[in-house]
């Protein structure tokens, strides 16, 4: 919800913010007029002097498999994606932080998106409101794992954590949020003074500082020993395990030799391996690797001792890689 001025300012009764709270993110409702325990002279001061800034869906995809994407119409003329997965365990969101990014990881669809701005916190938890809305589902899990990096808008994620975590609201518990980061190592360091109790997943992709710095440029700033130390660091403080994100990307980082090295790197953390077949998108150099070479490459991460699993691929037939949707959209 969006203002021109501050709730203090109104002069109204602190419990009518209560309440008002608890329309927007327990009862979900889009318009003023449904706020029946409100007075009618409150109301209409709030359509005059607030928005709540309900998102417009520009399109929305479902896969096969039920996976559904969304792009969203922010409402100052520029669109994010949003995705709704289904999992044995409940309905997960994966949801933006930023209009496009600046992290320029080779791999993702997102580099061809020209970075516009950051998310506001509401506008980050408006992503699952507004699915919530058109599915008539719960949404049990949220991942930080879309357009963006959810890092580099810190103080915005955190903020859209505490809503989401808010008793009185929507009442998503801490475990039930994963946020993804490329390394941002000053902010891995905060995240986990703030011991809040999320997943943190770690993209990383390559033991070897050469191969991860042509896939991910964050590396030149902060390489793979500052990343591993602040993880480090993340598992002391939280004592919570980090899941690493590693996209094999065929005769570029899928050999035994990379799980060699791979292995020695994380040997004695306690973390996970995901790993993932990577999207091929439009211009990019990097392919999938062989189904042979991923289960190989599996079997000898969880053979000396690092749990690894390999993400089942949802969503193939829908532009399943952050950004095509809304490269695809815009572009027209």
């Amino acid at each position: 919800m969006k203002s021109k001025q501050k709730w203090n300012n109104y002069g109204e009764k602190k419990f009518r913010a209560e309440q008002i709270f608890q329309w927007i993110y327990k009862k979900n409702v889009t318009t003023f007029d449904d706020m029946t325990n409100l007075p009618e002279p409150l109301r209409e001061k709030l359509k005059e002097n607030f928005d709540l800034h309900v998102f417009k869906i520009i399109r929305k995809q479902e896969s096969k498999d039920g996976t559904k994407k969304y792009l969203f119409d922010v409402l100052d003329n520029n669109a994010i994606e949003s995705v709704l997965m289904e999992y044995k365990y409940g309905k997960t969101i994966c949801v933006s932080t930023q209009i496009g990014c600046k992290m320029g990881c080779k791999f993702c669809a997102s580099t061809g998106v020209k970075f516009a701005r950051s998310l506001e916190a509401g506008e980050i938890v408006e992503q699952l409101l507004a699915i919530e809305r058109d599915e008539n589902v719960k949404i049990s899990n949220l991942v930080f794992m879309g357009i963006g990096e959810p890092l580099d808008n810190y103080e915005n994620v955190m903020k859209a954590i505490k809503l989401l975590n808010h008793p009185k609201g929507i009442n998503m518990g801490a475990r039930h949020i994963s946020i993804s980061t490329s390394g941002l190592v000053p902010n891995i360091y905060r995240l986990a003074d703030e011991n809040i109790q999320c997943t943190l997943s770690i993209s990383l992709h390559s033991a070897s500082n050469e191969v991860r710095s042509k896939m991910m440029p964050i590396n030149n700033l902060y390489n793979i020993q500052e990343l591993i130390e602040a993880c480090k660091y993340y598992i002391n403080k939280t004592n919570r395990r980090i899941s690493f994100e590693y996209a094999l990307a065929k005769d570029n980082n899928d050999n035994i030799k990379d799980a060699e090295a791979l292995v020695k790197l994380l040997k004695g953390m306690l973390c996970h391996v995901n790993l993932i077949p990577i999207n091929k998108i439009e211009d990019g150099k990097f392919t999938k690797s062989t189904n042979e070479n991923i289960i190989k490459f599996r079997d000898y991460l969880n053979s000396h001792g690092i749990v690894a699993t390999i993400r089942r691929e949802l969503g193939s037939d829908i532009d399943a890689a952050c950004g095509q949707l809304r490269k695809k959209e815009v572009s027209k």
